[in-house]
């Protein structure tokens, strides 16, 4: 039996993408190789990046103007990139929000190339809230926030509008919910979360605010170049992009990022609400700034931990151990979930209250 896979990432992916992404590894496009084997630049991969650009363009709106690259390194390697392509090289200034660990990082990376200036966080609370009212001074190249905070479970559901360039790590949120891509000049996100499997990362970048940071740029770190090379600059992570290509396709099919969102705010909605009713526990965000994608709580007593762990375990239940962090537990319910695990996370929930009379 499949487990119940609530890790955080690499995330869940649809079993259907699983048996096509398995099928390609022996046999790719009726070639009789491995897709591990082909190359790069034959026309069957291309035409792979080419449908998996199409995809996102397609499912997210993307507006004209923008571009769409494919690249590795992971969230970690753009919390650099964006500061040297948006920041200018004399004077540069960039406006942060601070709320969680991944936040902190890429505003730790920004300070190696300007001036930042955190505008406002959450640590006082143990980034269980996301700030609100603050405002962005003037002056800034860009500002950068994270939609989503995997680790302690906070979510944005309104997005700043400020008076300067826009960009958001949407990493753990994704293609998990609609929005508007004009609102932003760079988007990025690691792709193991919502996307497809770990080894990927894509940039949505308006082309226009390119170029314009007097910084001398390595090749490998200029999104420019990415662009003029269609993420051919060097060899791709093949196979990410391939399962990517397979997750949207799927998505596609099932109604787009409208059916999913949905989907998502049922699943939220039913564990939510069991955390909230069941007097054994107790979430940890605050109410208002929940995640959907990720829903951190904890026993109110302790001491029925080894009790509930052998329960989850035995329901076939995997990766809902919280955060080092934060503690407790962390039900990461990204797209590919379906709302039955949830349920049965619900169900284990409740058993446990029954078992304490």
């Amino acid at each position: 039996m499949k487990a119940h896979n609530f890790s955080a990432g690499p995330c869940i992916l649809p079993q259907e993408v699983l048996k096509q992404a398995a099928e390609a590894v022996v046999n790719f496009d009726n070639l009789n190789l491995s897709l591990l084997e082909i190359s790069h630049r034959s026309k069957n991969f291309v035409a792979v990046v080419d449908k998996t650009t199409a995809l996102i363009k397609d499912l997210m709106h993307v507006p004209e103007g923008y571009s769409v690259i494919f690249l590795q390194g992971g969230a970690s390697l753009e919390f650099v990139m964006v500061a040297m392509n948006l920041m200018k090289a004399e004077g540069g200034k960039a406006a942060y929000t601070n709320t969680g660990t991944w936040a902190g990082k890429a505003l730790k990376e920004a300070k190696n190339f300007g001036e930042v200036i955190e505008v406002a966080s959450s640590k006082d609370k143990n980034y269980s809230y996301i700030p609100k009212g603050f405002s962005i001074p003037d002056g800034m190249d860009y500002f950068h926030c994270t939609s989503n905070n995997t680790i302690y479970g906070t979510q944005i559901k309104e997005f700043v509008k400020p008076n300067c360039l826009n960009v958001c790590d949407m990493s753990s949120d994704i293609m998990s919910r609609e929005v508007n891509v004009a609102d932003f000049d760079l988007i990025y996100a690691g792709a193991q979360k919502n996307m497809g499997p770990a080894g990927c990362t894509v940039v949505i970048v308006k082309d226009e605010i390119l170029g314009k940071t007097g910084r001398k740029l390595p090749s490998y770190l200029n999104y420019q170049i990415h662009i003029d090379k269609e993420s051919m600059f060097n060899t791709p992570p093949v196979y990410s992009i391939y399962v990517m290509m397979l997750t949207m396709q799927w998505l596609k099919d099932n109604g787009g990022v409208k059916w999913i969102e949905g989907v998502n705010n049922q699943k939220a909605a039913l564990l939510y609400k069991e955390i909230d009713r069941n007097p054994l526990f107790v979430g940890t965000a605050a109410v208002e700034d929940r995640s959907n994608m990720n829903a951190c709580f904890l026993l109110k007593d302790e001491s029925l931990k080894d009790q509930f762990d052998a329960m989850w375990k035995a329901a076939g239940i995997s990766g809902i151990n919280g955060h080092r962090d934060v503690g407790g537990y962390r039900a990461s319910m990204y797209n590919a979930l379906p709302l039955e695990s949830v349920q049965v996370l619900v169900d284990t929930m409740q058993a446990l209250e029954k078992a304490q009379g």
